[in-house]
């Protein structure tokens, strides 16, 4: 089942990954939680998550934290019992585990999946290089975005209403913690993925 996943997005090992952050701006807002699930397809062919990894993240030294963003996240990052380490420690772990399993995999690249991905890539990006990281799994530019699929094959775009159009459960109440949303992505996009197999999609005939 590892090649089978190597064929499928052209070599591209897809990752689910979101992140919580102090604000929208990558370069000088908090990096607050990461969370990342790898995929795999299982004994029918189905494409399921497998391994996860989630951190709480210490603010950069002198990073910016925008009081909207915690009222929306309800996050402390002051909080002791965050047991929060430091980003570079954080995505180091994270990395290590994508090669790992992307080698596994006999895939050639990792590509960042996310709803609104270009959100949560910039964050990765922006953090790998002030941890002076330089061998970042991930493509540069290129991601999968669950919010257009979902817009294709759902009608909806909002992670909430997509999950609820897929009939996956979705809590708004453990909404906006990066483990919580990175789970139900990766149930959204497997759902699409599988669902696209199911009506005759990749591979063709």
């Amino acid at each position: 089942m590892t090649q089978l996943l190597s064929q499928r997005f052209r070599g591209f090992f897809p990752v689910i990954i979101d992140v919580e952050t102090g604000g929208f701006e990558c370069t000088t807002d908090a990096l607050l939680e990461i969370a990342a699930i790898t995929l795999k397809f299982d004994e029918q062919q189905m494409l399921i998550p497998d391994q996860e990894a989630h951190f709480h993240v210490d603010p950069f030294e002198g990073a910016n934290i925008e009081k909207s963003a915690l009222e929306f996240t309800g996050i402390d990052p002051y909080n002791p019992l965050r047991m929060a380490i430091p980003e570079k420690e954080a995505l180091n772990h994270i990395f290590k585990m994508i090669r790992k399993v992307q080698k596994e995999a006999e895939c050639t690249r990792s590509v960042l999946v996310g709803h609104n991905p270009w959100f949560d890539l910039s964050f990765v990006k922006a953090a790998a290089l002030r941890s002076e990281i330089k061998r970042n799994p991930f493509h540069l530019f290129t991601t999968f975005d669950t919010a257009t699929l979902a817009g294709l094959s759902l009608g909806q775009t909002v992670l909430a209403k997509a999950c609820e159009a897929a009939e996956i459960e979705f809590d708004s109440k453990e909404a906006h913690s990066a483990l919580y949303d990175t789970r139900k992505t990766a149930e959204l996009f497997c759902k699409i993925v599988n669902g696209y197999k199911n009506l005759g999609g990749w591979p063709r005939p």
